[in-house]
Parts: structure tokens; C-alpha cells; sequence
């Protein structure tokens, strides 16, 4: 390593790492919280989702409830019709009974010829007032109908009115509770970037200040070297010492942060371009998973919950300096850790 640097002393400071880190800093950044932001919208559309369905059913209840006021309304027109029918017939019947009264009346005096016709006109005006009694007495039917009818409408409004202000109700609860949720994780995400920079905190002071570690925005790079032999994903003894010191940071942070916060520690593997083709690894993918694994492996055996550990491979297709220089292969193969949310 000092023969590196001396030959980078000699061939002049190079500024393109540093502007390589940077602008990776900033692409993942924006990533996180383009991932945070697609989280969030999840759960809301799945919360919103669940309420579109309640309120579907509260509109087919109240579409219901309008086809029976309509059935209602026109039952109650059939019912006037056929009072005002009734009523006219009553009209008409008691105009006869009139007519054939007076012909009584003028018919009293035209003596004994006339009493047979006098007979049977007051049968007449007997069947006549027979029928005018049961007119009324289905008048009287109709307006008792009538009144129930108007009743009924006026619960079925009632009940409209109900419906539709336990809609508005419901729009409002909706609405309270989109912004409660929105609350709610904005403020899980702060927690958990305070525990994130307290655990990068307590990391930095426990691995110290070494130039094959460093911290690149949200994340702990270990170079590859630190942990593994070339090609191989078998731990090495200085690799494991340092593992042994990332383990009780965290464990411990599992004893802070709350239970209902689901983080997890990630690890990356990643390898530069050249190509691998051996017995044990066909491909980079192989090497950069089975290096992550390993460690994720020696993290479970020393008490790290399995549950708070996810590996990963990403071969040489995240690179942190595209050049074709040995200085370049270094800085790409690397482990990297990072402290997200499941």
C-alpha cells in the first residue's frame, strides 16, 4: 500500500474519485427517497384502496335506497289516481241520486198510476245510496293508505339524509387519516435515520480511522482485501475481528430501536468488471453473493438476529470508478453496509 501511494504522490493528485463518490452519494440518496416516497404511497393507496371499497358499498346502499323512494313516489301517484277516479264517481252518483229525487218528488202527486214507478225509484235511490257509502268507505281506505305512504317516504328521506352524512363523515375520517399516516412515517423514517447515525457514529469510533474503510453517504465500504482473499469468499482472520466488533453495535441497536420499526442491516457485494471463472464461482454474480452471504453467515453466529440481515450480489455492475486502473478494480471490489428499512 505505501508503494500505491507513493505512485500516486508521483503521478499527481487525482480529483476523480472524490467527484465519483460525491455524485454516487447523491444518485443514491436520491434513490433512497425515491424508495421511501414509493413506501409511502404503497400504504396509502393500500389504505385509500380499502376505504374507495367502503364507500362503494355506501353508495350502492344509498342507490338502493333511491329506487325504493322512486317506487315509493309512484305507488303513491297510483293511489291519488285512483282517489280522484273514486271521488269523480261519488261526484257522478250523487248527481243521479239527485236527478232520480226529483223525479220522486214530481211523481208524489200523480196519484195511484204512479206508484209502482215511485217504488221503484226509491230502490233506485236506495242501491244508489249503497254505492255512494262504499265509495266513501274506499275513500276512507285510500286516505289511510295515502298517509302510510307519506310516512314511509318521509323515514326512507330520513334515512337518505342519514346515509348521505355518514358519507361526508366517512370523506372526512378518510382524509384525517391520510394525514395521520403521512405523519406517522415521516416521522418512523426520522427515527430511524437518528438511530442510523447513531449506529454510524458508534462504527466509526469502534473501527477507527482506517484508509479500507470509509463511509460513502448512507452506507459503511469495507474494501473486499479487509475480509477475503482474492477470488474467494472464505472470511480471513483480520476480516472476521472487524466483524466482531460490527456485531455488538449491533446488537445493541436491536435493543434500541423500537420493535415496530423494521430495519434491516444490508449487505452488498460487489466485485469490479474483470470477468471470474473458477472451479468454485462461474461468475461474478457467484462471487459478489457468496461474499455477502459469508458475512451475513459470521454475523448470525454471533448472536446478530437472522431477521435483521440481508445479503446481496451485485457483481461489477455498481461501480464506484469506471476507469481501467488497478486503483479502480480496488475501490469496486468491496462489502458494503447499509442500515434501511425492510
Amino acid at each position: 500500500m505505501a508503494l500505491a501511494r507513493a505512485r500516486r504522490n508521483e503521478s499527481g493528485f487525482n480529483y476523480w474519485p472524490g467527484f465519483v463518490d460525491a455524485l454516487s452519494t447523491l444518485v443514491l440518496s436520491i434513490v433512497f427517497l425515491l424508495s421511501v416516497f414509493l413506501v409511502v404511497q404503497f400504504f396509502l393507496s393500500q389504505e385509500v384502496t380499502g376505504k374507495d371499497k367502503a364507500l362503494e358499498q355506501l353508495n350502492a346502499k344509498i342507490a338502493e335506497l333511491n329506487d325504493l323512494l322512486s317506487l315509493e313516489k309512484l305507488g303513491q301517484l297510483n293511489l291519488t289516481d285512483q282517489l280522484s277516479q273514486v271521488r269523480a264517481g261519488l261526484v257522478s252518483a250523487e248527481a243521479e241520486r239527485d236527478r232520480i229525487k226529483g223525479l220522486y218528488d214530481g211523481l208524489a202527486g200523480a196519484g195511484s198510476d204512479a206508484a209502482g214507478r215511485a217504488t221503484e225509484l226509491n230502490k233506485a235511490l236506495d242501491s244508489e245510496k249503497q254505492v255512494s257509502s262504499r265509495a266513501l268507505a274506499q275513500i276512507e281506505i285510500l286516505n289511510q293508505q295515502i298517509s302510510a305512504l307519506r310516512r314511509q317516504l318521509a323515514a326512507l328521506e330520513e334515512a337518505l339524509d342519514a346515509s348521505e352524512k355518514r358519507d361526508k363523515e366517512s370523506q372526512g375520517r378518510i382524509a384525517d387519516l391520510g394525514q395521520r399516516l403521512n405523519v406517522a412515517l415521516a416521522q418512523r423514517v426520522q427515527e430511524l435515520s437518528r438511530y442510523r447515525s447513531e449506529f454510524f457514529g458508534r462504527l466509526r469510533a469502534i473501527l477507527g480511522n482506517r484508509p479500507d474503510i470509509r463511509i460513502v453517504g448512507d452506507r459503511f465500504v469495507f474494501q473486499s482485501e479487509v475480509f477475503f482473499d482474492t477470488g474467494q469468499a472464505l472470511l480471513l482472520p483480520e476480516g472476521r475481528a472487524e466483524l466482531d466488533k460490527l456485531a455488538t453495535a449491533l446488537i445493541d441497536l436491536d435493543k434500541q430501536i423500537p420493535s415496530e420499526i423494521a430495519w434491516v442491516l444490508r449487505v452488498d457485494g460487489h466485485t469490479d468488471v474483470r470477468p471470474i471463472n473458477s472451479p468454485q464461482f462461474k461468475s461474478n454474480w457467484d462471487l459478489s453473493s457468496a461474499r455477502a452471504i459469508s458475512v451475513v453467515q459470521y454475523l448470525v453466529s454471533l448472536g446478530v438476529p437472522a431477521q435483521r440481515l440481508v445479503a446481496a450480489g451485485f457483481a461489477e455492475f455498481q461501480p464506484l470508478d469506471t476507469a481501467a486502473t488497478e486503483d479502480a478494480y480496488k475501490r469496486n471490489r468491496r462489502i458494503e453496509l447499509k442500515l434501511t428499512e425492510r
